[in-house]
């Protein structure tokens, strides 16, 4: 499969994605499951952003490639990063529409992750969660994780959150640490297993939170990877 044709697939398969879980709230904070899920990656990130010595967002330019409607973005403003700092891209109109209103200080564009408008050494901060994982092209993964290393800050930090195994959907393809260190070489890459595997969630999060938290400490049921990229300085 060539780069516009996945890319082409990729805008196919959000729409139809959009069509198939209109009116449920599996996505939804009122769902017990994904709010589970939500505030443990939300927990995994203050503690990786903690560990990375990024505690003070408010002077930092983050960008967010495959955005959607905005909702990582929004919990970045919670952390204290500014409106006007804070930048997202994806393929599809309707949800940068969503992201625009959603933060209407913000700036949002549309492109693919390849091809970043965005001058060299631009960020701070680098987000791709759950994006990676629905490009199946080798290739144009490579690119967009060039592109995201050019308009990083030789300082800053690539946020990493997505599948490692996601075996029920033929629309994504896995990707574990060991091709994440290769689609960022001469970075350092810390990597951390998070996020009760889904069916398992939602089978138990109505039950007992408590479980699940239990589940999720073990880490063999977790599906995905929270990793924390930064570029190495410069051999002498």
């Amino acid at each position: 499969m060539n780069q516009p044709d996945d890319l082409a697939r990729l805008r196919s398969e959000y729409a139809d994605r959009a069509r198939r879980f209109a009116g449920r709230d599996d996505y939804s904070a009122f769902n017990r499951a994904n709010l589970f899920t939500i505030q443990s990656r939300q927990r995994a990130v203050v503690e990786a952003l903690r560990r990375q010595g990024l505690t003070d967002l408010s002077r930092l330019r983050v960008l967010e490639m495959g955005c959607g409607g905005g909702g990582v973005l929004t919990e970045f403003l919670a952390l204290g990063a500014r409106p006007a700092s804070l930048f997202g891209v994806d393929l599809l109109f309707d949800r940068l529409a969503s992201a625009c209103e959603r933060l209407p200080g913000s700036r949002f564009v549309n492109a693919d992750g390849s091809r970043l408008p965005f001058p060299a050494r631009s960020f701070d901060i680098l987000l791709q969660f759950t994006a990676l994982s629905s490009i199946l092209d080798a290739d144009l993964r490579r690119g967009i994780c060039r592109d995201l290393l050019r308009v990083l800050k030789p300082s800053g930090l690539i946020l990493w959150y997505d599948f490692w195994l996601n075996p029920t959907n033929p629309q994504t393809r896995g990707i574990r640490p060991a091709e994440i260190k290769q689609l960022f070489p001469n970075c350092r890459c810390e990597f951390r297993k998070i996020t009760l595997a889904p069916p398992i969630a939602r089978k138990l999060a109505p039950v007992s939170w408590g479980l699940c938290y239990l589940l999720e400490s073990l880490k063999i049921f977790n599906t995905h990877y929270l990793a924390a990229i930064r570029p190495l300085p410069p051999a002498p």
